[in-house]
Order: C-alpha cells, then sequence, then structure tokens
C-alpha cells in the first residue's frame, strides 16, 4: 500500500530532522570528550520519537481509510434497501419507502437520501433532506452503474455522496445517498490523540529501557577504567578482571604495554648501573694518578677535570635515571611517613636549626609516585633550609583539593636571608649558584625541578612569614586506600 502524499511529506519531514538528530549526538572531531552513553541514548531517543511518530500517523491514516471504507459500504447497503423498497411499492413516490436509520429524519445531520427520475425531478427523498437541494453528480456512471464524490451540504457538513442507476419496473431511477464524513474525522482525530498518548507512553518506557541497557552495557568499560585508574594508583600491577569480547583485546593490550613499559625500565636503569660503573673507575684511576704527582701542573689540570668529569657524569647519571621514573606507573609513598623521617634525621644532622613539623592530618593522601623520588625532592628543599636557616625551620604537609584533583602541597620555610623575586627565578636554573662559598654543586633544586616535571607538580619559591624563603612543592596525590590514625602518627 503506498503512502499518500500527506503521509509520504511527514515522513521525508522526520527523516531529515532524524539526520540532523544524528549529526548532533554523534561525536565531534574537536577533541572534546563526549559521553558514549548520552550519545546512544540521544541517537536511540532519536529515532524511536520519529518511528512512533510516523506509526502514529500511519495508524491514524489507515483507521481513517476504514471508517472511509465502512462508510462506503453503509451507503452501499442503503443503496440497496432504498432498491428494494422501491420494488416493493407501487411507485417511487410512496411513503413506505422509508430507512430505519434515524439519522435520516435528522435536518443536518449530514445523512439523505433522494430518489430522482432520468430527467433530474425529485420524486422521494428523506426527512432530514427537507429544505435541501443536492444536484445530481457529474460525470459518468462505472461499470456498477455508481458514482460518488464528497460534497459539503449547505450546513458546511462534509459528507460522501454515493449514486446508483438503477431500473425499477421498466423506469430508469437515480438513488442518491449520503453518509456524513465529520464523524469520520471527529472519530480519526479522537485515535489520533490516544494513539499519540499511548506510543507515548510506550516511548517513555523504551527510553527508560534504552537508558538500562546502555548502563548495563557500558559497566565493563567502567570496570575498566577503575581497573585502570587502580594500576596508575599502584593499588595493582596489571588488569585482572575478565571482560566481554569487544574489550578483551583493549585489556590485552593495555597489560601488554604495561608489561613492556616495566622491561623498558628495567634494561634502562640496568644501562644507568653499568654506565656508572664503567666510568667510575677510569675516572677515579685518573684521579689518582693525578693525585700522586701534586708538583706536575699537567696533574693539577688533570685532577681537577677528572673531578668536573665524575661530577657530569653523576649529574648525567641522575638525569637517566629521572627520565627512567617516567615511564613508571602504579606506585605509591606515604607522604606523612617520609617525611617524619626526613626532619628526624635532618634535625641530628644541623642541630643548630630547630625544624619543626606540623602533623598533618590522618586523612592526608599518598603521594602517587616513588617514594626514594619523593625523599629526593623533599630532602633537597630541606638540607637547603638547613644551609641558609639562622634558627628555625617550619614543614607542613596538606591536601590541596582543587575541582576532582588533589595535590600534595608541601612547604618549607626557613628565617634565612630569602630570595628576591629575580633570585627564585634564576636560581632553579641548571648550576646557578647564588653564593658560591657555600658547599654544593648546584645541582639539587635542579634535581628537584627534573622530578617535579617527571610528576607534573610545580615548585614555587617566595617569600616566607619567618623572613626567609618559603618552598612550596606540590605533587599529585594517589587516591585514599584508607585512613590512617593519630596514634600511628605519633608512632612514627
Amino acid at each position: 500500500m503506498k503512502l499518500p502524499d500527506a503521509i509520504g511529506s511527514t515522513w521525508n519531514t522526520l527523516r531529515e530532522r532524524a539526520g540532523a538528530l544524528v549529526r548532533l549526538v554523534m561525536p565531534k572531531r574537536n577533541g572534546r570528550r563526549g559521553s558514549i552513553a548520552a550519545s546512544l541514548f540521544l541517537l536511540s531517543a532519536g529515532w524511536l520519537i520519529v518511528a512512533l511518530v510516523a506509526t502514529a500517523f500511519l495508524l491514524t491514516e489507515l483507521y481513517s481509510r476504514a471508517l472511509d471504507t465502512s462508510l462506503q459500504d453503509t451507503l452501499e447497503f442503503q443503496v440497496e434497501t432504498l432498491t428494494d423498497l422501491t420494488l416493493l411499492s407501487a411507485t417511487p413516490t410512496s411513503e413506505q419507502i422509508r430507512v430505519a436509520d434515524p439519522r435520516f429524519d435528522r435536518t443536518g445531520s449530514g445523512w439523505y437520501w433522494a430518489i430522482r427520475d432520468d430527467f433530474g425531478d425529485l420524486l422521494n427523498f428523506s426527512n432530514s433532506y427537507v429544505g435541501m437541494v443536492l444536484d445530481p453528480l457529474p460525470g459518468a456512471f462505472d461499470d456498477k452503474n455508481s458514482k460518488t464524490a464528497v460534497l459539503t451540504d449547505p450546513f458546511d457538513t462534509k459528507i460522501r455522496v454515493l449514486e446508483r442507476l438503477v431500473t425499477v419496473n421498466g423506469v430508469p431511477l437515480h438513488i442518491m445517498v449520503t453518509g456524513s464524513l465529520d464523524e469520520i474525522l471527529k472519530l480519526v482525530d479522537e485515535f489520533r490523540g490516544q494513539t499519540l498518548i499511548v506510543l507515548g507512553a510506550v516511548a517513555i518506557m523504551l527510553a527508560v529501557m534504552s537508558t538500562i541497557v546502555a548502563r548495563i552495557a557500558l559497566r565493563p568499560v567502567g570496570q575498566l577504567r577503575r581497573e585502570v585508574e587502580q594500576v596508575r594508583e599502584g593499588e595493582s600491577a596489571a588488569l585482572t578482571h575478565v571482560y566481554p569480547a569487544e574489550l578483551a583485546p583493549l585489556s590485552d593490550e593495555i597489560n601488554e604495554l604495561l608489561r613492556s613499559n616495566a622491561q623498558i625500565v628495567e634494561r634502562a636503569r640496568n644501562q644507568v648501573g653499568n654506565l656508572a660503573h664503567g666510568l667510575k673507575t677510569p675516572i677515579a684511576v685518573l684521579r689518582n694518578e693525578a693525585a700522586s704527582d701534586n708538583k706536575n701542573p699537567l696533574a693539577k689540570v688533570v685532577s681537577s677535570e677528572t673531578e668536573k668529569m665524575s661530577q657530569l657524569v653523576s649529574t648525567y647519571l641522575d638525569r637517566a635515571r629521572l627520565a627512567t621514573r617516567s615511564t613508571v606507573v602504579g606506585k605509591r609513598a606515604d607522604a606523612t611517613h617520609v617525611m617524619l623521617r626526613l626532619t628526624r634525621v635532618m634535625q641530628k644532622l644541623n642541630q643548630r636549626v630547630t625544624i619543626a613539623m606540623v602533623r598533618p592530618d590522618a586523612s592526608l593522601p599518598w603521594f602517587r609516585g616513588d617514594e626514594g623520588d619523593l625523599e629526593e625532592m623533599a630532602g633537597n628543599l630541606l638540607d637547603n633550609a638547613c644551609k641558609w636557616a639562622k634558627s628555625s625551620i617550619g614543614v607542613t604537609v596538606i591536601a590541596e583539593r582543587s575541582g576532582q584533583n588533589t595535590n600534595l602541597l608541601i612547604k618549607i620555610d626557613d628565617d634565612g636571608p630569602g630570595l628576591s623575586e629575580e633570585e627564585a627565578v634564576k636560581v632553579l636554573r641548571r648550576g646557578v649558584r647564588l653564593d658560591e662559598k657555600t658547599p654544593g654543586s648546584g645541582l639539587g633544586l635542579d634535581i628537584v625541578k627534573e622530578l617535579v616535571d617527571v610528576y607534573g607538580g610545580s615548585l614555587q619559591l617566595k617569600r616566607s612569614v619567618l623572613g626567609g624563603l618559603l618552598a612550596e612543592l606540590r605533587l599529585p596525590a594517589a587516591k585514599v586506600a584508607g585512613f590512617r590514625t593519630f596514634a600511628s602518627i605519633r608512632k612514627e
């Protein structure tokens, strides 16, 4: 069955709008993150709306056609009834020719019948036809001697007219019967409203079901994300969950990547160690040979240069070690334990100053990284404070939360001379020393800065409330695996 023009036009419009909706909800290639669940929901909801609206229009059209067909069958039956009554009557003008349907007795009902002769003269008619004039239908009769049309009566009622040519007792007669189309249109409107309500309820139920299905279907993706996060936070070394066939290859590739990454890091560390052992011995031999002949000017040059070589070797070995750490995944360190231990050690080594550490909160998160790296960063800053402080140093470790991210903030204050803003920027450069008399190579802060960059943190040097330098070290925090009690902190 071909759709009528109105339904076809509606369907084309809905299809175009559905296409626009698909283009709207599909992920855009502009770097912005989108939601798979939201895209699936909007896509399914869009097509569902299109399908249900098209279904409503289609059912309404089919219902309208069924009612119109039923009306035509009723008119056919009434024409046959009038034909039989005319045959049984003496003349076509007999008052015995009546239709039992009461609608033919009500004026303006849209239900009329009339009998004319071949010349168009009115011979008989229904009570509802009183005061009305309906001309014979134009055009030729079909093979059943019938013709039909849709007209509007004087009461502005839309009617379907059926006219049939019959011969009764040798006299040709034109029997015309009409039925109200307005009644059909009213029924169609009521049916359309009920259909939209029912299909709307179905759409809501299907939308809820699609949301539930999308959430259930995407649960493995959430599980995969949580497992990757556990690996990154150091709670797990690999992905162990069994995933569906669609995600299993991705899980296997991630595990293979982790394994390959670990092997690369291990090989790099081994090569760094081998390089250290391979260079230290020749440099030590040169240094010893030069030291045995202090009077020789060449020996002094060799001794000085070997010292520089030793320092450069240590520096670049540290840089290589930092580079290997930049690929390490899944390590955590207890920042409270590390800072308490460093404070005790530095206090013993520098008894001329007082190091006061503010007891951290029991819920302080751990550092997301290697414990040795945290010791090296905080240790260098604390050692630098001990060198320049006059009498007191303050250490604070707190959690700094910003939106979804949590960082560890380590503050180290001293009452030394401090630095100006220009000096604070300059001192973070490699090998820069503002005071050549103080022991050191000037590489400590640079190593701290490189480690901070590896972990995506930040290091800021400011003026302290104690009058000296304030070093603020921000590092990524791991998710809290459990709360530490104050008693455990005191024991440390």
